[in-house]
């Protein structure tokens, strides 16, 4: 099935933030923050940090290691990376078509959700920024430091689908990510995945995503 045809078909669209909507890092790279995340735990006392954590790009990684040491260390960690993910939504890149996508389809009249492990906080600075809050009916987003409740798990759907009183079989998430279509097959949404850089499209489709697109422009025209 064709990305075009499963979003005709849907009642609710569920997007993903970092990636089909925006690069929120392409001023202030993932690997910086990482690395501040984990000045925030040498601080703390936890400076002998396994390599993988020591040597990751990724500030989830570092996050999700801190909430396995304890409740104080990832609130500590959550807060420093909500704080930096604010600071980087003014120099984040809109996804070419994305705007496009989310103002046709908010005048298609079918509600539309944000679904991000990002916080709260940026999301809203983001929408806020480009004068989109009017087009997003909910944002299912990173509220806390319990890592457990962001994708993989289903919660972050859970919650939008619930928030837009749809079913989840009238609900379509595209995401960019391995977990964000396995996010949606645990929630019982359709997938749609993102192939925005070289590899994903078989990473995706190996996930299970029900479509693959390796572009947001032009996907307005079927809303």
């Amino acid at each position: 099935m064709k990305a075009a045809e499963v979003l005709a078909r849907a009642r609710a669209l569920l997007l993903d933030f970092d990636g089909p909507v925006c690069s929120v890092f392409a001023g202030i790279p993932a690997s910086t923050v990482a690395s501040q995340l984990r000045d925030v735990l040498t601080d703390g006392g936890h400076a002998d940090l396994p390599e993988a954590i020591a040597t990751s790009a990724d500030p989830f990684d570092v996050f999700r290691y801190a909430a396995m040491i304890g409740q104080d260390e990832a609130r500590y960690v959550e807060a420093a990376f909500a704080a930096h993910e604010v600071e980087a939504i003014s120099s984040a890149t809109p996804a070419s078509g994305a705007h496009e996508l989310i103002e046709a389809w908010h005048r298609s009249g079918r509600p539309l959700a944000i679904v991000s492990n990002n916080g709260t906080p940026a999301v809203s600075a983001y929408l806020d920024l480009y004068n989109l809050r009017a087009s997003i009916d909910f944002i299912s987003a990173r509220t806390s430091s319990n890592a457990a409740l962001l994708k993989p798990s289903p919660h972050l759907l859970h919650q939008a689908v619930s928030a837009l009183d749809v079913t989840a079989g009238e609900s379509v998430f595209l995401g960019d990510s391995t977990t964000d279509i396995e996010a949606a097959h645990a929630a019982g949404v359709l997938s749609i995945g993102y192939a925005n850089k070289p590899g994903k499209n078989y990473k995706l489709t190996e996930a299970g995503a029900n479509a693959i697109t390796d572009t947001i422009t032009g996907l307005a025209t079927v809303t």
